[in-house]
């Protein structure tokens, strides 16, 4: 039975026989072996009596390399660990060849080289704690919710619906190419496709997920979403992750808080459940921010950023209040700002982290947008011109969350419907839940790779998704 590296760290006892598997991380002095197995981002350093090992396993003992090792758990002399393992049979499990691998101590691989190798960038340790953490933040999601009593749903990967009306999806379609039937005025047939009809892979799962919450009360989708947007950012991927819970009788006060809780809760977990990982990863922004100009660097370590996250409550205010304070502010009297500003704009990734990171210094609840510039979905507020709509802005990324309370009247439902150009004929199984016991409620929806990229301190997307899909990429 194979003993995890993990499991041995975090035994007290010694003098006690196991076998062990991992990658050799590092090969020093044809004596002592660093071995990773991928539990834990601590190496366990193995022992090998050189002179009583063969001279053809001694060279096959290089960095990448799989072995197995039998050995017996011993108080370590050395400085730098506590426990080792004094082998006394070692088996190569995998070669790899020293000159090939791209992955070499010596070498520190910059982060655009490791995308270009994805399928090996996991054995590294910045990568093997961040899907570590991308792990246990999914299982606290899944742990959040079914402790609140919602039920899971699976919501369509192919719809037929565009739930955001942005239009900016993947078709799917099983009619070829080259000879694509079509109809007399030239417009594709879609009858003759695999549905009978126009589908896409979902941007949300969110209109499906309101109609389970029409009768179970409170669920949630995680699942993949897709949105075929010509952007090559740090902040923005083709394929990704949605968490969207849907809360029947909740309006958005109920909303905000639940936000609030969830995303506290899931930090929380990782804090309590993935130290060793984040505590590396704090280093390594460390190191990574010594080269950036004094006003850039981030003002807080990231274990800070995240403890302070969880021991304060966000502020709250109202988009009108947000542009009046960005109106004020120095950046927007100096000119300092990209894009423009004023009331009916929608706030920019520059304007919402000025609000985040320089003025409030915490995270900030952004609500009541205009109604022109949000879904037809939200609710609208008495005053016609805003909807009840929040924002969830975080600091070093901007909007991580994004909710509101839906529109349940039918009336008012139809008429933005009408005013937005959204089919009603398609969309009759919507309106139908505005039909037929229409009740108050609210949700939202949460990037999962931003809530990752939020955790880890990483700055780029891409870094944080095991294989980014992004315009002109689908490696592997």
């Amino acid at each position: 039975m194979r003993t995890k590296i993990k499991a041995i760290l975090l035994n007290e006892q010694t003098d006690y026989e196991v076998t062990i598997k991992g990658w050799v991380r590092s090969f020093r002095n044809n004596q002592f072996i660093a071995l990773n197995d991928g539990s834990t981002i601590n190496n366990l350093q193995v022992v090998i009596d050189f002179e009583n090992t063969g001279e053809a396993i001694i060279k096959s003992i290089t960095t990448g390399a799989a072995i197995q090792v039998d050995g017996m758990v011993i108080a370590s002399q050395g400085k730098g660990q506590r426990v080792e393992v004094k082998a006394s049979q070692l088996t190569i499990l995998g070669d790899c060849n020293a000159e090939e691998f791209p992955l070499q101590l010596k070498n520190k691989p910059s982060l655009e080289y490791l995308r270009e190798i994805a399928h090996l960038r996991f054995r590294t340790n910045t990568f093997s704690a961040i899907f570590r953490l991308r792990h246990s933040l999914a299982f606290a999601i899944h742990k959040f919710f079914n402790e609140k009593g919602f039920v899971y749903l699976h919501t369509p990967i192919v719809t037929a619906s565009d739930a955001e009306g942005a239009g900016e999806m993947f078709k799917v379609t099983t009619l070829p190419f080259e000879n694509t039937p079509r109809n007399e005025d030239g417009s594709v047939d879609f009858k003759e496709d695999f549905f009978g009809r126009a589908t896409n892979l979902t941007v949300s799962g969110q209109l499906e997920a309101e109609l389970g919450a029409m009768a179970l009360g409170e669920v949630y989708t995680f699942g993949p979403t897709f949105r075929a947007e010509n952007s090559n950012t740090a902040r923005h991927l083709a394929e990704f992750w949605m968490i969207e819970p849907e809360v029947a009788f909740n309006d958005l006060k109920d909303n905000m808080d639940l936000a609030e809780a969830f995303i506290q809760y899931v930090i929380r977990y990782a804090l309590d459940n993935n130290r060793d990982d984040l505590e590396f990863l704090a280093q390594r922004l460390i190191e990574e921010e010594k080269s950036k100009p004094q006003a850039e660097r981030s003002e807080m370590g990231l274990i800070e950023k995240l403890e302070f996250v969880l021991n304060n409550q966000f502020e709250r205010i109202t988009y009108t209040e947000a542009i009046e304070i960005l109106l004020q502010s120095k950046p927007y009297k100096k000119k300092q700002f990209q894009y423009e500003l004023q009331w009916g704009t929608d706030l920019q990734s520059e304007h919402e982290r000025y609000l985040v990171e320089k003025h409030f210094k915490k995270p900030v609840i952004v609500t009541d947008y205009p109604k022109d510039i949000k879904s037809f979905y939200m609710r609208q507020n008495d005053d016609r011109k805003t909807v009840a709509a929040m924002d969830i802005l975080a600091p070093g990324i901007g909007e991580i969350v994004g909710g509101s309370q839906r529109e349940e009247r039918l009336d008012m439902l139809t008429k933005r419907m009408e005013e937005m150009h959204i089919p009603k004929e398609e969309m009759y199984w919507y309106i139908d839940s505005r039909k037929f016991g229409t009740a108050p409620h609210a949700g939202f929806g949460l990037g999962f790779e931003r809530l990752v990229l939020f955790v880890t301190g990483m700055g780029n997307i891409r870094d944080v998704i095991p294989f980014p899909r992004t315009p002109k990429n689908a490696e592997f």
